[in-house]
């Protein structure tokens, strides 16, 4: 039997992040080349998470918030209630994409899932994320492990932007935060899921399908 080409497309609603953590650990390290990719939606209870190389200045006050140090790359962020996590478990190699390619392929999707609302996000050169003008509303942190990747985007729905105000955003000093309920839509977390989803698994597939002709 062919291996299966689309990725798998889970709604895991709300998790803690540790353990979300955790499962996408032993999901990468337990894949095999024939694993389907899988895509992952779900929404994090209040947490503050320090990327690898994360520098603690730029968590200036967690007022209780639990603070995880993570393997993905990047800084400081925030993750609640009414933001949507997508998580991408994807074989890079099998893919024919490099850490870069898979942030942009990431980036490109959740653009053209939002544009189809009207909300006009960009990525920068600088600064991985999606940004309406000069505030951000998606942030991006990947890990990279034999080849595989996992973590993932960040995008702001209609959550609470408070705790963003106690970090530098992504290590960014006065960084201004937006929600796409700021923007006209009022869809919530479980609308926005499928697709964000969806839009990167047509991508996923696509490349799949010319890797294997």
């Amino acid at each position: 039997m062919a291996p299966r080409v689309e990725p798998t497309i889970r709604a895991l609603g709300l998790r803690p992040y540790e353990a979300t953590w955790r499962s996408m650990r032993d999901f990468t390290a337990g894949r095999t080349a024939s694993t389907a990719d899988e895509i992952w939606c779900l929404e994090h209870s209040p947490v503050y998470t320090l990327g690898k190389a994360g520098r603690p200045e730029h968590l200036h006050d967690a007022a209780g918030t639990p603070v995880v140090r993570s393997d993905r790359g990047g800084q400081v962020t925030w993750h609640g209630p009414g933001q949507l996590i997508v998580y991408t478990l994807l074989d890079l190699h099998r893919l024919g994409l490099t850490a870069r390619g898979a942030v942009s392929l990431l980036e490109d999707a959740l653009a053209a899932a939002l544009a189809t609302t009207g909300i006009a996000a960009l990525p920068r050169a600088d600064a991985p994320g999606l940004y309406v003008g000069s505030a951000k509303i998606a942030s991006l942190g990947l890990r990279v492990s034999r080849g595989c990747c996992y973590h993932g985007v960040a995008l702001n729905i209609d959550c609470d932007l408070t705790p963003f105000s106690r970090i530098d955003p992504c290590g960014m000093a006065g960084q201004a935060m937006t929600r796409t309920a700021d923007h006209g839509c009022s869809d919530d977390v479980a609308g926005w899921s499928m697709p964000v989803a969806q839009a990167l698994a047509a991508r996923v597939t696509a490349l799949r399908q010319v890797a294997a002709a």
